[in-house]
């Protein structure tokens, strides 16, 4: 039963069944006894506190009982625990590698609905735990547990970083000028976060939206749903704000509304702020890190101001496992987690935010002027098809355009130089995952019905 909680990325299930607080014991159990075994084969990183881990959660109704439940379970290999209560997922990031513990794990389900609940479980430096860096092994611990006293019991103890991460969070943001802004905090942590950050900052007026945090969801926390940010924008038009923000169940992720109330996509968000990192005093020809779903105007924008891109597999381990090797300054993915280097490489919502208020403020023209001159190029956006055999679809548009260039670094990319695709497949679905680029719109709609002859009509609600 416990193994249809385990992702690719995480842990994450529906509330109580399959996912309790028993669940809960035996992941905690099993994480803690994961990264005890991985430190005495390899200490490198070196913490201070090889026996220490943090944990956080969210503000879902069934966290409290799974943190709690989650911390025994850490406790019973002789672990210790710091318990940092209800925070944003950045904030667990921030504190692995402040107080230079272990390891850590948040209690979330991120942008899923409120019957859900899950764990993101991370290393030392916060390095995240995936199927392929550990999850797998957690899984098969979990297997074998039965709750219960082990005679072992670390110290628990609850300690508050709120001012320390503030202080953090705050050396990222320079207005320039007064901003009002629209934050929608899709009734979840950014509606504590927001506040504790930038609530007291000069300058700036934040417009709340769904900050009271509550047994449940006025919309689904994923900003990612264009139907999702339907308040942010009608507010940010309403109050005539500078921008929006809507953030989603965690905080980690942030999209943008710009001033006239259009969604603005994440990876012209990293073009920009690529612009910005390499303007900064030593930072000329650094790296800046993007999935491979981005524009291409983000690669054309990195190098024109001087950086090195370097185009990454989708997904935060393979993002910050690029950053950290390339020592890159910025990285940002189309889902809209963004990654800071002097943020121990790790992405945050608040941060995100920080900067974007800061580079508008810094400009005499809005959101939207700084913008058009990147949305140059026609985008389907992610378009999601059903597909029984996924392998055999991929292979049919492999052959199909193999005059094209091609590669498989994450799924297969197909480039004309005129227009180009990708192609991923769901890790949970049937479904493959499609994004479009072409130079003009026609193109852009002759391509994308060359590909619904092979992959059929989109699916309904995806």
């Amino acid at each position: 039963m416990i193994a249809k909680v385990f992702k690719a990325y995480d842990v994450r299930g529906v509330y109580p069944s399959p996912l309790n607080e028993e669940a809960a014991w035996k992941v905690g159990h099993a994480a803690a006894q994961f990264l005890k075994r991985s430190r005495q084969i390899n200490v490198e990183p070196r913490v201070k506190h090889e026996d220490t881990m943090v944990i956080g959660r969210d503000m879902r109704p069934s966290s409290p009982a799974l943190s709690n439940a989650l911390s025994d379970g850490i406790r019973s290999v002789g672990f210790n625990v710091i318990d940092l209560g209800m925070i944003d997922t950045p904030m667990l990031y921030f504190a692995i590698n402040g107080l230079d513990c272990v390891g850590g794990i948040q209690t979330t389900a991120s942008h899923n609905p409120v019957q859900y609940n899950g764990f993101k479980i991370n290393g030392p430096r916060a390095k995240p735990i995936g199927a392929a860096s550990g999850l797998d092994d957690i899984k098969r611990i979990t297997s074998t547990l039965r709750p219960g006293n082990t005679g072992l019991k670390g110290r628990y103890e609850e300690r508050d970083l709120w001012p320390y991460y503030a202080k953090h969070v705050l050396k990222f943001l320079n207005l320039q000028r007064p901003m009002k802004v629209v934050v929608d905090a899709s009734n979840g942590m950014a509606g504590k976060m927001v506040p504790a950050i930038f609530g007291n900052v000069a300058n700036l007026e934040i417009i709340p939206i769904l900050f009271d945090i509550t047994a449940g969801f006025a919309h689904e926390p994923n900003p990612l749903v264009h139907a999702n940010l339907k308040l942010t924008k009608d507010a940010t038009i309403e109050h005539n704000a500078d921008l929006g923000a809507c953030f989603d169940g965690d905080a980690d992720r942030c999209i943008f509304v710009d001033e006239m109330g259009s969604a603005v996509g994440c990876d012209l968000i990293t073009a920009l702020l690529a612009r910005d990192f390499l303007s900064q005093p030593g930072n000329r020809g650094a790296g800046i890190v993007y999935d491979l779903r981005c524009s291409h105007i983000v690669p054309e924008e990195i190098s024109a101001a001087g950086g090195v891109p370097h185009r990454d597999r989708v997904g935060h381990a393979f993002i910050k496992k690029t950053m950290s090797e390339t020592k890159s300054v910025f990285g940002g993915e189309l889902s809209g987690h963004f990654y800071f280097r002097d943020n121990f490489f790790a992405d945050s919502g608040a941060i995100a935010f920080a900067r974007v208020l800061s580079v508008v403020s810094a400009q005499s023209q809005p959101l939207s002027e700084l913008i058009q001159p990147l949305a140059r190029n026609s985008q389907s956006g992610e378009v999601n098809f059903m597909v029984e055999d996924k392998d055999a679809k991929i292979r049919e548009l492999a052959e199909h355009y193999k005059k094209a260039r091609n590669d498989y670094l994450d799924g297969l990319t197909i480039d004309s130089g005129q227009w180009w695709f990708n192609v991923r497949k769901s890790n949970t679905e049937p479904l493959l995952r499609v994004n479009l680029e072409a130079k003009t719109p026609e193109l852009l709609a002759e391509i994308f019905a060359q590909l619904k002859k092979i992959l059929g009509e989109p699916a309904q609600g995806h």
